[in-house]
């Protein structure tokens, strides 16, 4: 017959082995990706065409602007995208997200992500754009982070190029 503390002292090392092959596995695995919602981009237009609204063809362009955005977050494995498309953004109407005093978290949060990610293409004149991302904790209702490409592009067509470098050498670079 077995004595009762034999049977405490096997369960106490298999208890030890157990944590250690948990915490051991658990330190193996990568951090589970944060969930962010991609709000599609903006156009500010500061240029003599102002007032005549976006033209198709900067529709489209901020359209790839914002699947540019998509895919470097998802390529970088460290973000999960939440669907954007039944979000009601009613809380910003007619003044763009942007502008909107952080009315991006609460919409983020209500889809059950854990940042909101604003893209913002500043038309200066015809040939002079600027990039910006602004990403904001969803919880927290608080700017995490703010990138501008600091260049001024050529071309329109060039505004998902200016997200790409955004994102792989400032946001992405930065954690």
């Amino acid at each position: 017959m077995v004595e009762p503390h034999r049977y405490a002292r096997r369960f106490g090392i298999a208890a030890v082995i157990l944590c250690c092959w948990t915490a051991f596995a658990a330190a193996d695995s990568p951090p589970a990706p944060i969930k962010i919602a991609v709000f599609p981009f903006e156009l500010e237009d500061f240029s003599a065409a102002n007032g005549q609204g976006s033209s198709p063809v900067e529709t489209s362009y901020l359209a790839q602007s914002t699947e540019e955005a998509k895919q470097q977050l998802l390529q970088s494995g460290r973000y999960g995208l939440v669907d954007t498309t039944a979000a009601d953004v009613s809380a910003a109407q007619g003044r763009g997200l942007r502008n909107c005093n952080g009315c991006e978290a609460t919409i983020a949060l209500r889809l059950g992500a854990d940042q909101a990610l604003i893209g913002v293409v500043t038309k200066i004149s015809m040939m002079e754009y600027v990039v910006q991302v602004r990403v904001t904790d969803a919880r927290k209702d608080a700017t995490l982070a703010s990138f501008t490409t600091g260049l001024r592009m050529g071309a329109d067509y060039s505004w998902s190029r200016g997200v790409r470098s955004l994102m792989k050498n400032q946001m992405l670079a930065a954690k």
